[in-house]
């Protein structure tokens, strides 16, 4: 084999092997979106009046919340895949979905409302609200950490913490569908509490399967 023909194969076979940790993250999520997307289906499923509750626009701002955090940690989880990667210039990305959540607060502060404060903030599904987004996340958060994995991140603690938000992100705006409780108050309560365990869950297995 001369030297060119030699050349052309170790760069074909560095090219296979060194597949983008984007891509591998990408695909570990399609495989278990799946899972998460059943789990919802079988056991909550959509809220029946989801037609009227659209015409909300707390209903909506739900889901700008989620998917917010969802994009914002997901793009810091890629950003912190590299060895030399820390949060300085992209920490505030995660400042987006609490943007938008302390606006839509205001806004329904602004707005008369039937219902007192606390009962708006307590609502009626705080117990599954904190118990199905941290379930929902549970494949999602599997997937990340498998995809991640492909990386070299120097905080893997961190690493899991950020990729744990962004499953908890995309488990919560399977969740936003079934919630009858389209508060911003309650979001900011209760959805937060839950995105915090799952954060946390995420941050303890990073530390173990991140560790480069």
């Amino acid at each position: 084999m001369d030297t060119d023909q030699l050349i052309r194969t170790l760069a074909a076979d560095n090219g296979h092997r060194d597949r983008p940790v984007g891509f591998t993250l990408m695909l570990a999520l399609l495989a278990a979106a799946p899972v998460s997307l059943l789990m919802f289906f079988t056991e909550l499923g959509v809220r029946p009046d989801v037609m009227t509750a659209m015409r909300n626009p707390f209903f909506d701002l739900k889901f700008a919340v989620t998917l917010a955090l969802a994009i914002s940690a997901m793009a810091v989880c890629l950003h912190l895949s590299r060895p030399e990667a820390t949060l300085r210039g992209f920490g505030w990305l995660l400042l987006i979905p609490a943007g938008i959540l302390t606006a839509g607060i205001g806004g329904e502060m602004m707005m008369p409302q039937r219902l007192p404060m606390m009962t708006r903030l307590v609502g009626n599904n705080s117990r599954i609200c904190m118990t199905a987004i941290p379930l929902l996340s549970l494949p999602i958060l599997a997937g990340a950490l498998i995809g991640l994995r492909r990386g070299a991140t120097a905080r893997p603690a961190v690493a899991g913490a950020i990729a744990g938000l962004a499953s908890a992100g995309l488990a919560a705006t399977l969740y936003a569908a079934h919630c009858t409780d389209d508060s911003p108050l309650f979001v900011a309560t209760w959805y937060t509490v839950a995105t915090a365990l799952v954060t946390a869950i995420g941050a303890l297995a990073g530390a173990k399967l991140l560790k480069f």
